[in-house]
């Protein structure tokens, strides 16, 4: 299965100017991501889609392919990701390069290990789902069968539409949420349903204690904390 190692990496960003090349333990965030994705042997091919030539620069300098620059309609922070990945595509088919998937692997989740990256591929093939996404646990009082919507009355019920509530801890079905980290879909689905995620949908549990999704100055503080406390163990 050929499969793309597809890293975004837009110029701008609000929360922590610059991040995707901002320093972290000694090298440029980016540089997280693409070690581990040019260390897989199931990727077929990794590359970078940016529009900034300081991330072209930087991710060049650190071996990653940047065969493109992404427009400028497709940078800005309402951007679909499913757009820059068909941009991509259609660039590498234009030059006769061909995927059956697309491993989209977010540089503001920077902590993977390539046996995890490994993991979700063989795991993605094995269970020919249209897409696999990386998860966390939610934690039991935010389980979907403990929280509420209102009602056109104004009203609480059950956000599953239970008409009675779970009443022991120990009876909820597990819950799980999109941790950004990782994303891979079969490009069939990606053109044909203009979807990441299709009808089918397999999951990988992320390590909890190695999870940062940086989005704020304050995430960025827990990643480096995250490697003052533990970074070894990466």
């Amino acid at each position: 299965m050929r499969i793309l190692g597809l890293i975004p990496a837009r110029g701008g960003s609000k929360g922590v100017p610059g991040k995707n090349i901002k320093i972290l333990g000694g090298k440029p965030l980016i540089q997280y991501t693409a070690d581990i994705a040019l260390q897989s042997n199931l990727l077929s091919k990794v590359i970078v889609s940016t529009d900034d030539d300081a991330i072209i620069a930087v991710a060049e300098a650190i071996g990653v392919s940047v065969p493109f620059k992404r427009p400028a309609n497709l940078a800005n922070d309402k951007s679909p990701t499913l757009s820059v990945i068909l941009h991509a595509l259609e660039y590498l088919e234009s030059k006769g390069e061909c995927f059956d998937a697309v491993c989209l692997l977010q540089v503001t989740s920077p902590f993977r290990t390539v046996a995890f990256l490994d993991q979700a591929i063989q795991q993605f093939i094995e269970k020919d789902t249209d897409s696999l996404v990386s998860v966390l646990e939610v934690p039991h009082e935010y389980n979907p069968h403990w929280t509420f919507e209102l009602d056109e009355n104004q009203h609480l019920k059950i956000a599953t539409g239970e008409e009675e509530i779970i009443t022991r801890r120990q009876n909820l079905p597990k819950a799980y949420h999109r941790d950004g980290s990782l994303y891979l879909t079969k490009t069939s689905v990606l053109k044909e349903q203009n979807s990441l995620y299709g009808k089918t949908i397999s999951h990988i549990e992320s390590p909890k204690e190695f999870y940062v999704n940086i989005d704020t100055l304050e995430d960025w503080q827990k990643a480096e904390n995250i490697i003052n406390s533990g970074g070894d163990k990466l």
